[in-house]
């Protein structure tokens, strides 16, 4: 009788499914609407055009809702397979459009495009409500919770339906009809503002620019700065002139060697007002309102804050316990930056500048003293970090630790012709992956560094689903015949992204929400951090760090020069990452609106910890993507809790072999394989024996 109904169940879906996203009589012209026919089924990307979009997205949320109504009405008493089993193989056609298009509007968007995402956005939110306020369906799997300890699940299954009965209730489930639709407004006025903050910071990045016509104030700058500004100014227009940018390929090097102390201000002061010009771009209105719904959000579920409600699913469940991390490593690292400051502010003296050192002149003067000190010149370590030799780091690493193997492919459709494919095989020669990488800056791309998938790996039903993982980035293009040399924070940069790919490529686990980097937004940067450790270790530089013109493997002395300068800035580097997680908990704490001025806000923030004027926070409000309009609100503390764990757990390779075999299969096993089907925290004492420790973080940033 079970499986009679299960199959009628199935039948209802398969229907209601192929009657719109099916039949080539449909829609035929939209790649959507077919199974992919490319290589290893990486969508058609030279096939997909704009008008596809909005028409997939339309009849996909239809074609899902149609399936969830099955669901939510079945006459069958609720068990895993027709409610949360059947719930995970609903919506194949949104999930095709939605894997394309929200990775398209970050790497290659454009102005149709953001139309589009402005129209999708909000429909997407009542989508989802009207999935997750449902109250047949919240029934069921509310059945289900109750239970479960009879039900016979695997462990994923049932830390499935754990996760499924907890985001209904911090849904709204459980809520009145009245403050049902409550929600339903607040969660689509909230995702109107995020879109509306990325494009705003989007349009601010390519806005801004300084443009040198006289080569006596470019002094100081390397040649190969140099010629990327030439290159620049060419691409805008401006040939014979140099322009600087507010992307960090550009900004970085400008403020590190330029000794014209007037432009490095106007190039800085660019970078840290960016949305908060009080013009058509400004963001500080729009953080306002967000911090604020976000608080009504939280309150209409019985949350003190929005920090209370968005941790309680995370490693660290409570602001309290984010407090705890933050401050037991904000006096040390403070005290350390006003000692580097100090520093700065004799070196400026002795060079006949009585200025007190702002957030223009740090890393100017961090140069100059990592060389006095050191020894150590970044450009000395860029010919060493050409970035195909990197890339192929990476490659060596993964094939080390794992047994995997990245074979570059041209037969694999791309979405643009900057991106690299491969197809990806582990130890056996088995197919385990797609990796697409897409390293250079270009307007089209929104700024930093990420990884996403355009399918998730999963293995319903016993029909195996391979990742196809990409990997995003803003590094330099090559110019002439300069290759693209990397600096060692933007090589560090790739290996942590690359991390990340990693985690998505070796999951296995057999539902798709769940799997990969699927994980509490504390924990998944852990995999990626905890890769960064690899690079500058004398063991693997001989692997991957050759000189681009005479191929020498990097000297001995100069990887202990890096090692030796390892804790140098660390004062800056944490204070200025940890002002930026503050301001996040500020804006999420607040337990009644904030009315006053933004500027006035972040301002008292800061100056509750203490920060100094010479270093301004990483991320200020009206550029702070990650909180308002990347997933990370309440969240950005989640680099230090996981830099925790990484510094914890490399000791492991550190004692038994960087390439150790056993350690990597432990690793493997009990973290990369395991996505979010286990929880966080017993995930780490499984491959770490205990609890993860914070002595490895304060000895690596010279705080202990």
């Amino acid at each position: 009788m079970k499986r009679i109904t299960f199959l009628t169940l199935l039948a209802i879906i398969l229907l209601g499914f192929s009657a719109k996203s099916d039949d080539p009589m449909n829609n035929p012209e939209n790649p959507f609407y077919q199974t992919y026919s490319t290589p290893y089924g990486v969508p058609p990307f030279d096939k997909i055009k704009d008008e596809h979009y909005l028409p997939a997205f339309e009849d996909g949320m239809k074609i899902q809702l149609q399936e969830v109504e099955a669901i939510a009405n079945n006459k069958a008493k609720p068990t895993f397979d027709n409610t949360i089993g059947a719930f995970e193989k609903s919506g194949e056609l949104l999930t095709r459009v939605s894997n394309v298009f929200f990775n398209l509007t970050g790497s290659n968007t454009n102005a149709e495009l953001q139309k589009i995402n402005k129209v999708i956005s909000p429909k997407l939110s009542a989508h989802n409500d009207n999935i997750f306020l449902n109250a047949n369906f919240f029934l069921r799997v509310k059945t289900l919770k109750e239970q479960k300890d009879k039900l016979k699940l695997t462990r994923e299954q049932a830390k499935l339906l754990d996760d499924y009965y907890k985001r209904f209730v911090r849904s709204g489930a459980g809520l009145t009809d009245e403050q049902k639709q409550k929600m339903r407004e607040l969660n689509e006025r909230l995702s109107v503002l995020s879109v509306q903050f990325a494009d705003n910071v989007l349009k601010e990045n390519n806005k801004f620019e300084i443009v040198i016509s006289n080569e006596a104030e470019l002094a100081g700058l390397p040649e190969s700065v140099k010629a990327a500004g030439a290159a620049a100014a060419k691409e805008r227009g401006k040939e014979g002139k140099w322009v600087f940018t507010t992307h960090k390929p550009s900004l970085l090097p400008f403020i590190t060697y330029a000794e014209n102390r007037t432009h490095r201000m106007a190039l800085k002061k660019g970078y840290i007002m960016r949305g908060d010009n009080n013009d058509e771009l400004d963001n500080k209105e729009i953080a306002r309102e967000m911090a604020n719904l976000r608080l009504q959000k939280a309150n209409l579920l019985g949350y003190k804050t929005h920090a209370h409600f968005a941790l309680e699913d995370r490693m660290l469940k409570t602001p309290e316990m984010v407090y705890g991390l933050l401050d037991q490593v904000w006096p040390p690292a403070l005290q350390r930056a006003k000692e580097e400051r100090d520093m700065m502010k004799a070196m400026a003296k002795s060079e006949g500048q009585e200025i007190e050192i702002g957030p223009w002149d740090w890393w100017y003067y961090a140069e100059k003293i990592k060389m006095k000190e050191y020894n150590l010149d970044e450009e000395e370590v860029r010919p060493y970090l050409k970035v195909d030799n990197v890339i192929n780091g990476t490659f060596i690493l993964a094939n080390k630790l794992f047994g995997l193997t990245f074979e570059e492919q041209t037969n694999i459709p791309k979405y643009h012709p900057d991106v690299r494919t491969y197809t990806v095989k582990n130890e056996k020669g088995q197919l385990i992956g797609v990796y697409l990488s897409d390293w250079f800056y270009r307007d089209s791309k929104r700024g930093g560094a990420w990884m996403n998938s355009f399918r998730k790996q999963s293995n319903i039903d016993g029909k195996p689903e391979i990742p196809v993982i990409v990997n995003v980035g803003n590094f330099t293009k090559p110019s002439g015949d300069k290759p693209s040399l990397l600096a060692q924070d933007e090589a560090l940069t790739l290996f942590h992204e690359f991390g990340h790919a990693l985690h998505g490529l070796l999951s296995e686990c057999t539902y798709p929400s769940i799997s990969g980097t699927a994980t509490p937004r504390d924990f998944v940067e852990f995999p990626s951090q905890v890769l960064e450790n690899w690079v500058f270790e004398p063991e693997m530089l001989k692997l991957y760090a050759f000189h681009y013109e005479t191929g020498e493997v990097m000297p001995l002395e100069l990887a202990e020069k890096i090692r030796k300068a390892g804790t140098f800035n660390q004062g800056f580097n944490t204070v200025e990452y940890m002002a930026a997680s503050y301001l996040d908990m500020a804006y999420h704490t607040i337990t009644s609106p904030i009315t006053g001025d933004i500027r006035a806000f972040e301002k008292a923030a800061m100056d509750k910890i203490g920060l100094i004027d010479a270093i301004v926070p990483r991320y200020r409000t009206g550029y702070f993507s990650h909180i308002f309009s990347g997933g990370y609100s309440a969240g950005y503390y989640s680099y230090m809790n996981s830099e925790v764990m990484d510094a914890d757990a490399f000791s492991v390779f550190q004692e038994n072999g960087l390439f150790d075999k056993a350690t990597a299969d432990k690793y493997r096993e009990h973290i990369l394989s395991k996505g979010g089907t286990v929880d966080a925290l017993e995930m780490y004492i499984n491959f770490r024996g205990r609890k993860p420790d914070n002595k490895g973080l304060l000895e690596r940033r010279g705080f202990n």
